[in-house]
This record gives structure tokens, C-alpha cells and sequence, in this order.
């Protein structure tokens, strides 16, 4: 379950924890509880990077062609269901396909000191 902890102007909404994420792994998250995956995260080793889920070159299409599948066969790029854009994982800068140079839009997430992951959103 999604819990919302307001503090200032951000929201910090839980997605969950970081055992939950296996490393090499991506998976995909709704934290504005829209009924689909608005972002995703992946991990290697210690480190998270999140990315909104919408591809620069169309905007509104989700980047997975199924639930949690952001990667290529050789998990070392993020490749887009829609036209087959691959983009690099820690700057989510295109690098194949109609949107080479674009970036994904970077998703703030933060880990607390229990292994906690939030996405944290303006209000």
C-alpha cells in the first residue's frame, strides 16, 4: 500500500522496500495511484534510478512492453516498448532510436535509513 508523509511542499509516497527491488532488476510503480505505472526503478547494487514512465519522443506511452519489463535481453539498457529506443540506465539519456540526445525525465526517490524507497512529488 502507497502511504503518503507530507513534509513541506513535497509528499513522500511509498513504494517499497529495497530487498523488494533485485539487483539488475527494474519494476514499475503508480505512487499517484492513476491505475498505471507512472514510474520505474531500477537497481544496481546500492544504487536507485528512477525515471517517470513515458518515453521523450511520445509522451503519454509507457516505456514497458510488459509489467516491470524496462530492460533489454542484456539488462544493460532501458529500452522503450513504442519504437524500440534504448536509453543508458544511470542518465536516461537515449542513445538508438527517433529520440537520440532526449533523456527520460529523472523520478526523485530516496531511501531511508531502514530501506525504506519513497518517490518524493511536489504538491
Amino acid at each position: 500500500m502507497l502511504q503518503s508523509d507530507r513534509r513541506g511542499s513535497t509528499a513522500r509516497v511509498r513504494l517499497c522496500r529495497i530487498e523488494e527491488l533485485p539487483d539488475g532488476d527494474a519494476r514499475g510503480f503508480d505512487p499517484l495511484q492513476r491505475g498505471f505505472d507512472t514510474l520505474f526503478v531500477i537497481r544496481r547494487g546500492d544504487r536507485l534510478h528512477a525515471w517517470r514512465d513515458q518515453c521523450p519522443h511520445m509522451r503519454g506511452v509507457g516505456m514497458a512492453w510488459r509489467k516491470d519489463a524496462y530492460l533489454n535481453a542484456a539488462r544493460d539498457r532501458i529500452v522503450c516498448s513504442a519504437h524500440g529506443a534504448l536509453f543508458e540506465i544511470e542518465t536516461g539519456l537515449c542513445t538508438l532510436g527517433p529520440c537520440v540526445g532526449q533523456s527520460l525525465q529523472p523520478a526523485p526517490v530516496i531511501v531511508d535509513a531502514d530501506g525504506t524507497v519513497y518517490f518524493e512529488r511536489d504538491l
